[in-house]
């Protein structure tokens, strides 16, 4: 166990960022097509082909699922990808062609400080076909956390924010992992201190070891915002080895929004966009019924409060004026 979303078989993750635009894509892909859902509690999401993921709707698979940064341009990334795995034989059949089926999620960075002029060019089309080859390129399962991919430009009320990801194993023995970028409204600590809202769910000190503080200063729970505007939005894939339904993802998806609260403060405002992927690569033998569905959906949601916290840790600050410290900078001087 490496303790990324890639522990769960089946699954690869890739990042590319421009360091000059300070924005990314990072795309995972199946090595096979995925059952998949999502949920969305925020008010402000940017999504494409979401609706392809009700249960209802024909495609019952998906080859990949995408988190980028750029708000709505950031769009096209999904396009890029599907560029790379249509070059690689996947895709939906239909008509004689290959059409992959690229679900993804945008997250706003476009005041961090970095060079937006790009409307000449798809900046995040080509991004999203940098991550895509990379995930089928590398042998390897492990992949950088922190500022790369979708979580270089990330940020959160007060400090630098980024890309996490972490995993575990349920009673049944089904593998469960997370994978997100935190661009908070708000904040992953306690108030003024270094410790992390999501502490009780570590493992093994991945975030510091730091735990709670004794007690909790009455400042620490005076909500501190970026502002008004929609320039936030947390969006996360959570995945398993398990063999599920449409129904079934759709409520791990529900569940594991839980690590949003676990671990952020404020969560799913106004002015948010969170949202949260769920697949099942069924990889693993073993039925789910409604028990082993409520593990999964529990473990997912402690994956992705660890993984928000792992995101802000390992995170390093932008290179800019006025950049947001990262949690070490700021804490570990």
């Amino acid at each position: 166990m490496r303790n990324l979303i890639t522990d769960v078989a089946g699954v690869k993750v890739g990042s590319a960022h421009d360091p000059q635009l300070a924005s990314g894509v990072t795309a995972l892909i199946f090595d096979a097509p995925a059952v998949a859902s999502l949920a969305v509690s925020g008010g402000a999401p940017g999504l494409r082909d979401a609706t392809l993921l009700e249960a209802d709707m024909t495609v019952q698979q998906i080859d990949a699922l995408v988190l980028s940064g750029g708000s709505a341009f950031g769009l096209d990334a999904m396009g890029g990808v599907q560029s790379a795995l249509r070059e690689n034989g996947r895709g939906f059949a239909v008509a004689g062609q290959l059409v992959p089926i690229v679900p993804g999620a945008i997250l706003f960075d476009l005041a961090n400080g970095g060079d937006k002029t790009f409307w000449g060019e798809p900046s995040y089309w080509r991004l999203g076909k940098e991550a895509a080859q990379q995930a089928l390129k590398s042998p390897s399962p492990d992949f950088r956390l922190g500022s790369f991919g979708a979580g270089h430009g990330a940020t959160l009320a007060d400090l630098k924010g980024g890309l996490g990801s972490a995993s575990a194993v349920t009673e049944d023995g089904f593998r469960v992992g997370a994978l997100v970028a935190a661009n908070a409204v708000g904040q992953a600590t306690i108030g003024e201190t270094a410790h992390f809202w999501a502490a009780p769910y570590e493992r093994d000190g991945e975030f510091g070891g730091l735990g709670w503080p004794a007690a909790l200063a009455e400042s620490a729970l005076k909500l501190k915002m970026k502002g008004a505007e929609p320039r936030n939005t947390n969006i996360a894939i959570v995945a398993t080895d398990a063999a599920m339904t449409k129904t079934q993802v759709r409520r791990m998806a529900i569940m594991a929004q839980d690590g949003f609260a676990r671990a952020l403060r404020p969560v799913h405002a106004p002015m948010d966009g969170d949202t949260v992927f769920a697949a099942a690569t069924a990889r693993a033998k073993g039925e789910v019924d409604a028990i082993a569905l409520t593990r999964l959906g529990a473990a997912a949601a402690d994956c992705l409060a660890r993984a928000v916290a792992r995101a802000v840790f390992e995170a390093e600050p932008l290179p800019f004026p006025g950049a947001l410290p990262s949690w070490r900078e700021k804490f570990r001087r």
